[in-house]
Parts: C-alpha cells; sequence; structure tokens
C-alpha cells in the first residue's frame, strides 16, 4: 500500500520555499500580462505585434536563464556542506558567464529585427512590432544579470529577496506602461513602444533592487561584496559550463517550441496570432507555479546531495511532483471552467468582429491548455531534480526528442493543413508534453 504521509509530510516545507520563487516568477510574466491587457486596449493588430516581438526575445531569454540555472544545484550543495567559498566561486564565475552571455544575446536580438519582415507575418503587425522589438532587446542583459544574482539566492535557499525585488519592478513598469503607452501626465502617446520603454526600465530596477537587498543580509553580503574577479577560475568555468550548456539548451528547446507556436499561428492570421498570445501568456502565468516547485526541486535534491542523504533525496522529489500534480489539476479546472471569460480580460470588447473572433479561438485554446498543465508541470519539475543531481546531457536530449520531432510536426501539419488551425498548433503542444513529462520522470525514476 503506498504511504502518502512520506511525502505529503514535505508539503508544508516545500511550499514554504517555493512560494516566493513563484511570486518572483509571476513578477517576470506579470510583465508581460500587463503589457498584453493595456496594448490589448489598442486592438488585436498591436496585441499580436508585442507577441511576435517577444518571441525573439524568449528564444535569446532561455538561453541566458537556463545557462544561469547551473549556480543554483552548486550554490545547494556548497551550502549544505558548508563551504563558503565554494559558494563564492560559483556564484562569481556564474556572473561571468551571465554578464557575458547577456551582452551577446542582447546584442544578437537587436541586429535580428530585420528578419521580421521575412518571416510571412501580417504586414501591419510586422510594421508595429519592429519599434517594440529594438528596445526590448537591450532589456535582456539587465534581466540575465538579475537571474544570476537570483540563482544565488535560491541556492542559499533566500528565495523571498528576488521577490521583493521583482514585485518592485513590477510597479515601475505599470506606472511607465500607464504613462507612455496611453501617453499620460503630458508624455507623448508611443503605444507599444511605450510598454518596451516600461518592460527595460523594470529590469534595470530589479537588478539594482536585488543587488542593494542583499548587501543588507547578512547571510548573502560576503558572497555579492568585495567580488575578487581574480576568482574566475578555468576549472569552475567550465564545471558551469558543462551543467549550464545543456540547461540552456534545455530551457530552448522548450522555449523554440512554444515561440513556433507564435509564427505558426502568425502564418494562418492576425486574429489567430493574437488569440494564441492570450492563451499562451494565462498558461504562462500557471506554469510559473510549476517552475517555482521545479526551481525547488534543484535546492532540495541538491541539498540532500550534498548530505549524501539518497533515500530522502528521492521521497523529497516525489512530495514535490505530488504537489505539482494537484495544484495543476486545480488549475486545469479553472481554465475549463472559465474559458471564455479569461480572453475577454485582454481586450476591448467594443472594437468589433476581430475581438470576438479571438476571443473564441482563445477560449478552445484554453481547454487544450488545461490538459497540458498536468504534463508540463511534472517536465519541469523533473528536469528541476535532474538538473540538481547534473544529469544535463540525456534530459537535453529528450527535450530535443519531445519538442523537436514529435510536437512541433504535429502543430505544423494540424496548424496550416488541416481545419484545425490554432487548436491544431496546441495540440501539437500538448503531444510534445506529454512525450517529455514521461520520459523526463522515467530518466529520474531510474537515476535514483
Amino acid at each position: 500500500m503506498l504511504n502518502l504521509e512520506r511525502y505529503t509530510k514535505e508539503f508544508r516545507y516545500n511550499l514554504k520555499l517555493a512560494y516566493p520563487v513563484i511570486i518572483g516568477l509571476l513578477g517576470h510574466t506579470l510583465v508581460q500580462l500587463v503589457d498584453n491587457i493595456m496594448v490589448g486596449q489598442l486592438g488585436t493588430a498591436e496585441l499580436a505585434a508585442i507577441s511576435l516581438g517577444n518571441s525573439f526575445i524568449f528564444i535569446a531569454m532561455s538561453i541566458g536563464i537556463g545557462f544561469s540555472t547551473a549556480i543554483t544545484p552548486l550554490v545547494a550543495e556548497a551550502d549544505s556542506s558548508g563551504q563558503p567559498k565554494e559558494i563564492k566561486s560559483a556564484f562569481t564565475n556564474g556572473l561571468v558567464w551571465c554578464v557575458f552571455l547577456g551582452l551577446i544575446l542582447a546584442l544578437l536580438v537587436y541586429q535580428s529585427k530585420s528578419i521580421l519582415f521575412y518571416m510571412g507575418q501580417p504586414a501591419e503587425v510586422v510594421e508595429l512590432a519592429f519599434p517594440y522589438l529594438k528596445w526590448v532587446s537591450i532589456s535582456l542583459f539587465p534581466l540575465i544579470v538579475f537571474q544570476a544574482i537570483k540563482q544565488l539566492t535560491d541556492g542559499l535557499s533566500m528565495t523571498r529577496i528576488p521577490m521583493y525585488a521583482t514585485l518592485f519592478a513590477n510597479i515601475v513598469n505599470v506606472v511607465i506602461n500607464y504613462v507612455l503607452i496611453f501617453g499620460m501626465w503630458g508624455f507623448p502617446k508611443l503605444g507599444i513602444v511605450g510598454a518596451a520603454f516600461g518592460t527595460l526600465a523594470s529590469r534595470v530596477a530589479m537588478v539594482f533592487v536585488l543587488w542593494f537587498l542583499l548587501t543588507r543580509s547578512s547571510k548573502a553580503r560576503y558572497f555579492v561584496t568585495q567580488l575578487n574577479f581574480s576568482d574566475v577560475r578555468k576549472k569552475m568555468l567550465k564545471k558551469l559550463f558543462s551543467l549550464g550548456f545543456p540547461s540552456a539548451f534545455q530551457m530552448l528547446f522548450e522555449v523554440s517550441f512554444f515561440t513556433a507556436a507564435v509564427w505558426v499561428c502568425g502564418m494562418i492570421g492576425k486574429n489567430a496570432q493574437a488569440a494564441n498570445q492570450i492563451a499562451l501568456n494565462l498558461s504562462s502565468m500557471t506554469f510559473m507555479v510549476a517552475m517555482g516547485l521545479g526551481v525547488v526541486a534543484t535546492i532540495r535534491v541538491g541539498n540532500q546531495k550534498g548530505k549524501k542523504q539518497f533515500r530522502s533525496l528521492r521521497d523529497i522529489a516525489h512530495s514535490i511532483f505530488l504537489v505539482t500534480l494537484i495544484l495543476d489539476i486545480i488549475f486545469a479546472i479553472f481554465f475549463i471552467a472559465f474559458n471564455e471569460f479569461l480572453p475577454s480580460v485582454y481586450l476591448d470588447n467594443s472594437q468589433g468582429l476581430d475581438v470576438v473572433e479571438v476571443i473564441q479561438i482563445a477560449s478552445t485554446l484554453l481547454w487544450v491548455s488545461a490538459f497540458f498543465q498536468i504534463f508540463d508541470g511534472a517536465q519541469v519539475v523533473a528536469l528541476g531534480a535532474l538538473r540538481a543531481l547534473h544529469d544535463v546531457n540525456i534530459p537535453t536530449l529528450i527535450t530535443f526528442i519531445a519538442y523537436g520531432l514529435v510536437g512541433f510536426p504535429i502543430s505544423f501539419y494540424l496548424g496550416l493543413h488541416t481545419s484545425l488551425e490554432a487548436t491544431g498548433v496546441w495540440i501539437g503542444l500538448l503531444s510534445g508534453l506529454v512525450v517529455s513529462s514521461i520520459m523526463l520522470y522515467i530518466r529520474f525514476y531510474f537515476k535514483t
């Protein structure tokens, strides 16, 4: 008989550790939510333009954030075994990597904006997306630097401090958006370019607020002050690269998979693309809950690995799987119950037939999203646990197979060659997540 108490007894601590991470991650998504809702009042073409512009940002962001996750398991292991010098070394070397990646990725996205004109997307959407992407690309640098610092705090189980920085950044974003999108208080009306300025300002604010708070923390001050870059060592850089590079590709494959849905929906039409953006934004908010629990899996499994307590390591991981499953079932029910109401929040219903069609498409997509909540949560927690075990190469191959060889071909075919259109694209997304979650859990089962 299954003894659930072995797992449920860990729920309280797991959730206590997870909720600040979840709120912090939701803060990043909330920036997009605020942008989408405010810009959605301007029209469906403007909403589709933000979707198209952010598709480039998300691909680059996935590489930087994915790479930064290599810092967390190294810090968590060193923290549990009482090695502060190893913690500082992991952070310093990880920060160097992230600064370098942030600069390169921001430059690449900035230079790639002209590609928008050759992607077969609606012309009015491309014209609006071009100036938006130009400014948001610059925000990649502070975002990836922030992630490097955040991975340190996660590894130290100090999950609240990044939450405060992210909440402050969201206030900055809302205020600047309101002022510049709509031209309030005497400022010019910049439309979606105003949303780009709000995103850039909020991400710069995040870095400074997080750094300031950590310098006031007795536990973290040593690690973020008096950084000695002569401490940058080839051995640690190589170790971070061996963990971070595959992790970056794991996230890249998943984000590219979902970004491809934006492009395929754009080939169907601007209304399908706008509806996809609404469903994707809502789904990403619930995904952040699972992603936060995935971070907890990395922290707690890394701690147990550092202590060499392998039996409890597996129980703790299964506890996180179970609580994620329960929460994702609740989200699935929520999406089904409110599948028509939720899309209407994003748009001005007085704008005519385009709005009606977008809401109809998005409400159908939320039905599919309800089912893939469960599989999306399972795969991200499995990835977090495997990352703590320094197992990154095989999981990267699994994500490539699931998304590149299974999910995307199904999305492409059903979206462009059947009457399912946008719904077919999302059935492909669901297929990839099902394969990924099953294979990653099997991998974790055999590794432990």
